[in-house]
């Protein structure tokens, strides 16, 4: 198990439009704000996008399952950010569904919202994490420094009388 502490910093409400690309809307603004750390609540609808839903064989590496989606599906979703060779490397699952059909993955590619969007990011502060290409899954994995947080300064203690 590897970890690391820190602290929450900014928190963002934002509302992503119907016809956007909701992942490359996402990633341009953790970008625009630097935010490296955190994590992102979202719900609403997709008109078009792709899951991959787990591996076709439970082996190692992972060959990918997709599940494309069409015509409004709605979805509710949790992603991590950490730094990346590349900036801010997001790691986004959601669950989507329509009608009485549901998908649970990692979303990638094209992610044109339906009506709207709905995400809270939350900032990380002092995490000292960074995603990197792990050679036996052949995915891109959080790796984690254990961080030495400042004692707070606590309020001085009351005299007994």
């Amino acid at each position: 198990m590897q970890y690391s502490q820190g602290r929450i910093g900014r928190v963002f409400t934002i509302r992503f439009e119907h016809g956007e690309d909701f992942l490359t809307e996402l990633d341009r603004f953790v970008r625009t704000e630097n935010v490296s750390a955190g994590t992102v609540q979202f719900l609403g609808a997709l008109r078009e996008g792709q899951v991959i839903t787990g591996p076709k064989e439970p082996v190692i590496p992972p060959v990918p399952q997709h599940q494309d989606l069409y015509g409004g599906w709605e979805i509710l979703g949790f992603a991590t950010i950490y730094p990346g060779l590349e900036g801010p490397a997001i790691h986004l699952h959601t669950t989507a569904g329509r009608g009485i059909k549901a998908v649970t993955g990692c979303l990638r590619k094209k992610a044109e919202v339906y009506l709207v969007v709905e995400a809270v990011v939350t900032e990380f502060i002092n995490i000292r994490a960074s995603r990197v290409h792990d050679e036996a899954t052949g995915l891109l994995l959080p790796v984690f420094e254990q961080t030495l947080e400042p004692e707070q300064e606590r309020p001085p203690e009351e005299t007994a009388q």
